[in-house]
């Protein structure tokens, strides 16, 4: 399984994530109503739609790592993350790099199309925001240690720097989703339209 320094994932994970922010903010947040809710051309989820997958997938994973966080408070980072080979796949699985292949989304994550499309938007920045806290704070612990239940059953736990990664990636993954319904003439900032 892949090995990283800590600090060096600890600043990936940051820079991913600030990015995150930086393309909702400056590149969703202000878009009309009728854009955030209007279906992809193919059929696909809105961009509302999009970030409230996301948004139910914040809601179950960041109380998880909060906990997590907390009862680690006494431990000491180790100099490095070591990926288990489950949290590896599923990792590999939901990056728009290596997981090529389309999934359906399972049930409690399937956004409805009637959003408040301002709130929305509103709710995952504020979970980006939370996120990003919470990384910080695992500087000072061990990612290898802390454990967290994934959403399809608890009884399959993920270490915390896997689940920081697949959080991460699954953000991207539906963000480039998102920025793919963005109306011909509304460019994003030169930071997503340099990655996608």
């Amino acid at each position: 399984m892949a090995t990283i320094q800590h600090y060096e994932l600890i600043e990936q994970l940051e820079n991913r994530i600030e990015r995150h922010l930086e393309e909702a903010i400056h590149s969703l947040q202000n878009l009309p109503e009728k854009v955030l809710l209007q279906p992809a051309s193919n059929g696909g989820w809105s961009i509302a739609q999009c970030l409230e997958h996301l948004n139910t997938y914040g809601d179950y994973y960041l109380p998880q790592i909060k906990s997590g966080l907390e009862k680690a408070q006494k431990s000491s980072p180790s100099t490095h993350f070591q990926s288990s080979w489950l949290g590896a796949y599923f990792i590999k699985m939901m990056e728009p790099e290596t997981g090529k292949k389309k999934y359906k989304a399972s049930k409690g994550h399937i956004p409805a199309p009637n959003l408040d499309a301002y709130a929305t938007v509103a709710r995952f920045i504020q979970q980006q925001e939370e996120l990003l806290s919470y990384v910080k704070q695992a500087k000072s612990v061990n990612l290898n240690n802390i454990q967290i239940p994934i959403s399809i059953t608890r009884l399959i736990r993920l270490k915390l720097g896997d689940v920081f990664q697949f959080m991460i990636a699954h953000d991207e993954r539906h963000l480039q989703q998102a920025f793919r319904n963005l109306p011909q003439g509304a460019l994003p900032t030169p930071s997503v339209s340099k990655q996608r």
